[in-house]
Protein backbone atom coordinates (compact mmCIF):
# COMPACT_ATOMS: atom_id res chain seq x y z
CA UNK A 1 0.00 0.00 0.00
CA UNK A 2 1.29 3.45 -0.92
CA UNK A 3 1.96 6.14 1.66
CA UNK A 4 -0.81 8.21 0.08
CA UNK A 5 -3.26 5.35 0.62
CA UNK A 6 -2.30 5.04 4.29
CA UNK A 7 -2.76 8.80 4.66
CA UNK A 8 -6.25 8.45 3.19
CA UNK A 9 -7.06 5.79 5.78
CA UNK A 10 -5.72 8.02 8.53
CA UNK A 11 -7.95 10.90 7.41
CA UNK A 12 -10.91 8.56 7.12
CA UNK A 13 -10.41 7.30 10.67
CA UNK A 14 -10.12 10.87 11.95
CA UNK A 15 -13.63 11.49 10.58
CA UNK A 16 -15.12 8.17 11.68
CA UNK A 17 -13.80 7.85 15.22
CA UNK A 18 -14.16 9.85 18.41
CA UNK A 19 -11.02 11.82 19.26
CA UNK A 20 -9.72 9.48 21.98
CA UNK A 21 -10.37 6.43 19.80
CA UNK A 22 -8.59 8.13 16.91
CA UNK A 23 -5.55 8.89 19.09
CA UNK A 24 -5.51 5.25 20.19
CA UNK A 25 -5.76 4.14 16.55
CA UNK A 26 -2.76 6.21 15.52
CA UNK A 27 -0.79 4.93 18.46
CA UNK A 28 -1.60 1.30 17.65
CA UNK A 29 -0.70 1.81 13.98
CA UNK A 30 2.70 3.31 14.77
CA UNK A 31 3.45 0.78 17.51
CA UNK A 32 2.58 -2.00 15.06
CA UNK A 33 4.89 -0.42 12.49
CA UNK A 34 7.73 -0.37 15.04
CA UNK A 35 7.20 -4.04 15.89
CA UNK A 36 7.05 -4.87 12.18
CA UNK A 37 10.49 -3.29 11.72
CA UNK A 38 11.89 -5.39 14.57
CA UNK A 39 10.43 -8.69 13.38
CA UNK A 40 10.75 -8.33 9.62
CA UNK A 41 7.07 -7.85 8.81
CA UNK A 42 5.90 -5.47 6.09
CA UNK A 43 5.57 -2.05 7.68
CA UNK A 44 2.80 -0.90 5.31
CA UNK A 45 0.69 -3.91 6.24
CA UNK A 46 1.21 -3.25 9.93
CA UNK A 47 0.27 0.42 9.51
CA UNK A 48 -2.85 -0.48 7.52
CA UNK A 49 -4.04 -3.13 9.98
CA UNK A 50 -3.33 -0.86 12.93
CA UNK A 51 -5.10 2.08 11.30
CA UNK A 52 -8.23 0.01 10.64
CA UNK A 53 -8.29 -2.29 13.66
CA UNK A 54 -11.02 -0.23 15.39
CA UNK A 55 -12.78 1.03 12.26
CA UNK A 56 -16.12 -0.39 13.48
CA UNK A 57 -15.66 0.61 17.12
CA UNK A 58 -17.96 3.63 16.98
CA UNK A 59 -20.83 1.72 15.38
CA UNK A 60 -23.72 0.80 17.64
CA UNK A 61 -23.76 -2.81 18.82
CA UNK A 62 -26.89 -3.48 16.79
CA UNK A 63 -25.20 -2.19 13.65
CA UNK A 64 -22.14 -4.32 14.32
CA UNK A 65 -24.44 -7.35 14.67
CA UNK A 66 -26.18 -6.42 11.42
CA UNK A 67 -22.89 -6.03 9.52
CA UNK A 68 -21.78 -9.46 10.67
CA UNK A 69 -25.13 -11.08 9.91
CA UNK A 70 -25.29 -9.58 6.42
CA UNK A 71 -21.85 -10.94 5.63
CA UNK A 72 -22.44 -14.36 7.22
CA UNK A 73 -19.85 -13.86 9.95
CA UNK A 74 -20.28 -16.30 12.83
CA UNK A 75 -20.17 -14.83 16.32
CA UNK A 76 -19.31 -16.50 19.60
CA UNK A 77 -21.63 -16.27 22.60
CA UNK A 78 -19.33 -13.69 24.19
CA UNK A 79 -19.37 -11.56 21.03
CA UNK A 80 -23.17 -11.73 20.80
CA UNK A 81 -23.78 -10.38 24.30
CA UNK A 82 -25.34 -6.92 24.24
CA UNK A 83 -22.69 -4.18 24.10
CA UNK A 84 -19.91 -6.75 23.87
CA UNK A 85 -16.50 -5.05 23.49
CA UNK A 86 -15.37 -7.94 21.27
CA UNK A 87 -17.67 -7.88 18.25
CA UNK A 88 -16.19 -4.71 16.74
CA UNK A 89 -13.18 -6.74 15.62
CA UNK A 90 -15.15 -9.03 13.34
CA UNK A 91 -17.39 -6.20 12.18
CA UNK A 92 -14.25 -4.14 11.54
CA UNK A 93 -12.78 -6.84 9.33
CA UNK A 94 -15.94 -6.71 7.19
CA UNK A 95 -15.88 -2.90 7.05
CA UNK A 96 -12.19 -2.91 6.09
CA UNK A 97 -12.96 -5.23 3.21
CA UNK A 98 -16.22 -3.69 1.97
CA UNK A 99 -15.73 0.01 2.67
CA UNK A 100 -11.97 0.46 2.50
CA UNK A 101 -11.29 -2.17 -0.20
CA UNK A 102 -8.72 -4.12 1.81
CA UNK A 103 -8.20 -7.47 0.10
CA UNK A 104 -5.11 -8.75 1.91
CA UNK A 105 -6.35 -11.65 4.06
CA UNK A 106 -3.53 -11.25 6.57
CA UNK A 107 -4.53 -7.65 7.24
CA UNK A 108 -8.21 -8.61 7.49
CA UNK A 109 -7.39 -11.42 9.93
CA UNK A 110 -5.22 -9.11 12.02
CA UNK A 111 -8.24 -6.82 12.40
CA UNK A 112 -10.64 -9.72 12.97
CA UNK A 113 -8.65 -11.34 15.80
CA UNK A 114 -7.17 -8.34 17.57
CA UNK A 115 -9.54 -8.74 20.54
CA UNK A 116 -9.53 -12.51 21.10
CA UNK A 117 -6.43 -13.75 19.33
CA UNK A 118 -6.51 -17.23 17.82
CA UNK A 119 -4.25 -20.28 17.76
CA UNK A 120 -1.37 -20.16 15.28
CA UNK A 121 -1.60 -16.46 14.53
CA UNK A 122 0.45 -14.96 11.73
CA UNK A 123 3.26 -12.56 12.55
CA UNK A 124 1.07 -9.60 11.57
CA UNK A 125 -1.83 -10.85 13.71
CA UNK A 126 0.47 -11.10 16.74
CA UNK A 127 1.91 -7.66 16.08
CA UNK A 128 -1.49 -5.92 15.92
CA UNK A 129 -2.82 -7.83 18.94
CA UNK A 130 0.21 -6.83 20.99
CA UNK A 131 0.34 -3.25 19.68
CA UNK A 132 -3.26 -2.74 20.75
CA UNK A 133 -2.27 -3.72 24.29
CA UNK A 134 1.06 -1.91 24.68
CA UNK A 135 0.58 1.33 22.74
CA UNK A 136 1.75 4.39 24.71
CA UNK A 137 -1.76 5.57 25.57
CA UNK A 138 -2.43 2.45 27.63
CA UNK A 139 -1.87 3.16 31.33
CA UNK A 140 -3.47 0.62 33.63
CA UNK A 141 -2.98 -2.88 32.21
CA UNK A 142 -1.33 -5.45 34.47
CA UNK A 143 2.47 -5.78 34.14
CA UNK A 144 2.48 -3.28 31.27
CA UNK A 145 6.11 -2.03 31.58
CA UNK A 146 7.45 -5.60 31.57
CA UNK A 147 5.26 -6.64 28.64
CA UNK A 148 6.32 -3.58 26.64
CA UNK A 149 9.97 -4.54 27.05
CA UNK A 150 9.26 -8.19 26.27
CA UNK A 151 7.39 -7.30 23.07
CA UNK A 152 10.66 -6.17 21.49
CA UNK A 153 12.57 -9.25 22.69
CA UNK A 154 10.22 -12.25 22.36
CA UNK A 155 6.92 -11.71 20.57
CA UNK A 156 5.36 -15.02 21.61
CA UNK A 157 6.31 -14.54 25.26
CA UNK A 158 4.72 -11.08 25.19
CA UNK A 159 1.62 -12.59 23.60
CA UNK A 160 1.43 -15.26 26.33
CA UNK A 161 1.70 -12.65 29.05
CA UNK A 162 -1.03 -10.50 27.57
CA UNK A 163 -3.35 -13.48 27.18
CA UNK A 164 -2.59 -14.66 30.72
CA UNK A 165 -3.26 -11.23 32.22
CA UNK A 166 -6.41 -10.76 30.14
CA UNK A 167 -7.82 -14.09 31.31
CA UNK A 168 -6.92 -13.30 34.93
CA UNK A 169 -8.53 -9.86 34.70
CA UNK A 170 -11.76 -11.23 33.21
CA UNK A 171 -11.91 -13.97 35.83
CA UNK A 172 -11.40 -11.48 38.65
CA UNK A 173 -14.04 -9.10 37.29
CA UNK A 174 -16.50 -11.87 36.46
CA UNK A 175 -16.40 -10.96 32.77
CA UNK A 176 -17.32 -13.42 30.06
CA UNK A 177 -14.30 -15.08 28.49
CA UNK A 178 -14.44 -15.81 24.79
CA UNK A 179 -13.31 -19.45 24.38
CA UNK A 180 -10.99 -18.33 21.56
CA UNK A 181 -8.88 -16.37 24.03
CA UNK A 182 -8.38 -19.41 26.25
CA UNK A 183 -7.60 -21.58 23.20
CA UNK A 184 -5.04 -19.04 22.04
CA UNK A 185 -3.30 -18.95 25.40
CA UNK A 186 -3.23 -22.74 25.62
CA UNK A 187 -1.85 -22.95 22.09
CA UNK A 188 1.16 -20.75 22.77
CA UNK A 189 1.95 -22.26 26.15
CA UNK A 190 1.87 -25.71 24.53
CA UNK A 191 4.06 -24.55 21.65
CA UNK A 192 6.71 -23.26 24.03
CA UNK A 193 6.52 -26.48 26.07
CA UNK A 194 6.85 -28.67 22.98
CA UNK A 195 9.80 -26.61 21.75
CA UNK A 196 11.56 -27.02 25.06
CA UNK A 197 11.55 -23.26 25.65
CA UNK A 198 11.39 -21.47 28.97
CA UNK A 199 7.68 -21.03 29.69
CA UNK A 200 8.04 -19.26 33.01
CA UNK A 201 6.88 -16.00 31.50
CA UNK A 202 3.74 -17.65 30.11
CA UNK A 203 2.43 -19.27 33.26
Amino acid sequence: MKVSDINKLRKAMEKELESKRYEHTLSVAYTAANLAMVYGEEVDKALTAGMLHDCAKCMSHSKQIAVCAKNHVQLSEAESVKNSPLIHAKAGSVVARTKYQITDEDILNAICYHTTGRPNMSMLEKIVYIADYIEPGRKHAENLPQIRRLAYQDLDAALCNILKDTLAYLSKKGGQVDPMTQKTYDCYVNQKTNNGENIQDCK
